[in-house]
């Protein structure tokens, strides 16, 4: 066979190559059936967008008037498309509560939240990381058994009381050491004051450690146990070598779908979170667009969080190919 042909067939069937395309094909379905289903639950929302904006001096004359303006006199498939066609144009509509341009209001809140969820996921992953190899490594010892209890105890307990707990310790009652709200100037970066960001960050951290803990210490029993590694003791392969070399590759490969299972937590968690410490992010953008009816905020909101999902599962996905040497070699 022509070597050329070859390499362009094993080139076509590349595992990771094939498995992006077709996630990236997925990932497309998903979102046009993720804008359907909020333009229709938009659409169903109680009241009326137009009375939301004009409030309590609305008259029905108004009223007429600002559904002309906003087009919500037209079928809803009419409106459907237009709001579908204004995105792939880039024009994301304009907020009903204030008058902005949805990408100019919408836009800081995606970098805030950004910095938040990865500063986050990775101080987490680090964590979370080196406790579990460490608990695995000192298998039924008391060490092992004190972080399992405390970590698992964590997992029952949902964010805004992990955040008010914090906030009790560390800003409020016991000590004054950290601002208890997370409030950012207009225009100011995340970054440009760290103190305001511990407190959340903080808490995104420990709901996330205890899950990522209990995979890499089962994956690195699991690994420890196996032959190759016992192979490698009886041929007298130093134990750190043995973790680092044998387990730990092995061990990682589950552990990077639960890290990429959290980060996907993160974007959801960080509702909760913005809204307890008032932090400027897509989370508190979505709670008040809700409260304000401000249909074209949500349908984006929702969309970059679900777009958000779908890049995360297929980076997850990949990353997870690639450590796993025997599977990311085409066949």
């Amino acid at each position: 066979m022509d070597p050329a042909l070859l390499v362009g067939r094993r080139s076509a069937t590349h595992p990771i190559r094939q498995m992006i395309l077709q996630r990236a094909a997925l990932g497309v379905v998903t979102l046009f059936v993720v804008s359907i289903i909020v333009f229709a639950a938009t659409q169903v929302l109680p009241g009326n967008a137009a009375y939301a904006v004009l409030g309590h001096t609305a008259t029905p004359a108004s009223l007429k008037s600002l559904e002309h303006q906003l087009g919500l006199n037209h079928p809803a498939v009419s409106q459907y498309w237009h709001w579908l066609s204004g995105l792939f144009q880039g024009r994301l509509g304009t907020s009903l509560a204030n008058g902005e341009a949805v990408s100019s209001l919408i836009g800081p809140r995606i970098e805030n939240s950004a910095f938040l969820v990865f500063a986050a996921g990775i101080i987490g992953t680090l964590i979370g990381v080196g406790l579990g190899l460490w608990a695995a490594i000192r298998r039924d010892k008391p060490v092992d058994h004190v972080l399992s209890v405390v970590l698992l105890a964590i997992t029952s307990l949902p964010e805004f009381v992990v955040a008010m707990v914090l906030v009790f310790l560390l800003a409020a009652v016991t000590f004054h050491v950290l601002p208890a709200v997370s409030v950012l100037a207009p225009g100011q970066p995340p970054w440009s004051d760290l103190t305001l960001l511990i407190l959340p960050a903080a808490t995104l951290v420990i709901v996330i450690v205890p899950y990522i803990f209990r995979m890499m210490r089962a994956a690195t029993i699991e690994a420890l146990e196996s032959d190759y590694v016992e192979m490698a003791r009886l041929k007298g392969v130093p134990p750190v070598r043995v973790l680092l070399r044998h387990a730990l590759p092995n061990a990682i490969a589950p552990t990077i779908q639960v890290i990429g299972l959290n980060f996907l937590y993160l974007a959801g968690g960080i509702v909760v979170v913005e809204f307890v410490f008032d932090y400027p992010g897509i989370g508190q953008g979505l709670v008040n667009a809700v409260s304000d009816r401000d249909i074209p905020t949500i349908q984006f909101i929702v969309l970059v969080l679900a777009a958000f999902y779908v890049f995360m599962n297929i980076l997850s996905d990949v990353v997870a190919l690639m450590a796993t040497p025997r599977r990311r070699l085409a066949g």
